[in-house]
């Protein structure tokens, strides 16, 4: 795939990259401090051909539900929806936009701007979900933060459910002078989803393995693929953080609070970490149809809504 988009912001030389032909994907974010590159997001070498797994780097985009859906199957307004299944043959997975071509609509020095709509990009996948969407998303740079601006409209007839994610894969040490080993992951959670085969059982539980996220923990000594939850911080928004302890930099991931669940993964044989916002747990669809709150949205004809996930690097302040 030769269709790139590259941002640069002219004051700090940050730039990004985005694949719009695979999910409009960010798969690579170069932050400059005290000029020098810090590579912030980590992808598989062969991931701008197009040759590698799309949610296998970068920040795929995981939209109109985040992670896994039971066995692909849900009702919905008295209708049953079956999904196609992962290459396990066992839940549908990652939504349907982050595999597929975007339509860039606006694109300059340090932003650009994609949109898919259900209807008109995955035609063949109209009939797996209760309407239409369209989901519009900015990348800006603005000097050493990627932001990431949503917008998501029904575009339909009738009100439809959803849910928000993203996966991005954070490349640890942040620097040639930093180690693996002294790489720390620090969450606001305090809770966690009991999992059975990946899947949430809707028990909500104290984090397990006397993990102190919010302390700050090792990454790695980690070895996740869990959600966490019931998140403790004041104010409007809420931060995730990376340090190397060694090199004196972090990344931080800040969300707004319409992102109630982090899902913490640990890629095997790879020196990286995936901390993933979600607008709430993986089959929250079914979820909720057993009486349980699960954070589903449900977006009326004509209906908008906004949120946005930053990303930023610095350095530590001692």
């Amino acid at each position: 795939m030769t269709n790139l988009i590259q941002l640069i912001d002219q004051q700090t030389g940050a730039k990004a990259t985005i694949l719009p032909d695979l999910g409009f994907n960010c798969f690579q974010f170069t932050a400059v401090i005290d000029g020098q590159p810090v590579e912030v997001l980590d992808a598989p070498a062969d991931f701008a051909l197009g040759t590698a797994k799309p949610s296998s780097g970068g920040i795929p985009i995981l939209f109109p539900f985040p992670n896994r859906i039971r066995s692909g199957h849900f009702r919905w307004a008295g209708q049953d929806y079956q999904l196609p299944l992962n290459s396990q043959g066992k839940n549908a997975i990652h939504g349907f936009v982050y595999d597929r071509p975007w339509r860039v609509t606006a694109h300059g020095n340090d932003f650009v701007t994609g949109e898919f709509q259900l209807s008109v990009d995955a035609p063949d996948r109209m009939s797996l979900w209760p309407g239409d969407f369209l989901l519009c998303v900015d990348y800006e740079l603005i000097h050493n933060r990627l932001r990431a601006n949503f917008r998501i409209t029904n575009v339909g007839s009738r009100p439809i459910p959803w849910g928000l994610g993203t996966h991005p894969y954070f490349r640890l040490p942040l620097s040639a002078r930093g180690r693996w080993e002294d790489c720390v992951i620090e969450l606001p959670v305090t809770q966690q989803f009991e999992l059975v085969e990946s899947l949430p059982t809707g028990k909500i539980d104290a984090i397990q393995n006397e993990l102190d996220f919010q302390s700050g923990e090792y990454v790695s000594t980690l070895k996740l693929d869990d959600i966490f939850t019931s998140l403790d911080y004041d104010g409007p928004q809420f931060d995730m953080t990376l340090i190397d302890e060694a090199a004196g930099l972090q990344v931080v991931q800040t969300c707004p609070p319409i992102f109630r669940d982090v899902v913490v993964y640990t890629p095997a044989g790879r020196p990286s970490i995936c901390i993933e916002p979600y607008t709430c747990p993986t089959d929250a669809i079914n979820l909720e149809s057993q009486g349980l709150s699960a954070g589903l949205r449900v977006l009326a004809p004509d209906a908008e809504f906004h949120t946005w996930v930053d990303i930023s690097v610095s350095k530590v302040i001692a």
